[in-house]
């Protein structure tokens, strides 16, 4: 017999809000590589777009070491200070 463990605890469900959403996106867009193969792909795609798009707004590129570990605490508050809105791209 096979028996399978579920690492999250859903007795106690996590509740969480949405964060409120702006009218419209200003200022600079980081997109954050997780380090995920394809990763790269998608977010070259999604920085064309948004050039094409919104060309007023600067994209920043960023990448963590490893997908395996959080983003160091430096490369966080260098995201944090420059950037107004975050996207991670995730791929495999």
């Amino acid at each position: 017999m096979t028996t399978i463990l579920d690492p999250t605890d859903e007795r106690r469900p996590v509740r969480r809000s949405l964060a409120r959403r702006p009218e419209a996106i200003r200022g600079t867009v980081a997109l954050l590589d997780i380090s995920k193969p394809r990763g790269d792909v998608l977010l070259d795609r999604l920085e064309t777009r948004l050039r094409e798009r919104l060309p007023e707004v600067e994209v920043r590129r960023y990448a963590k070491p490893t997908f395996t570990k959080p983003a160091p605490e430096g490369l966080r508050r260098e995201v944090a200070q420059e950037a107004d809105f975050v996207v991670e791209g995730l791929a495999d």
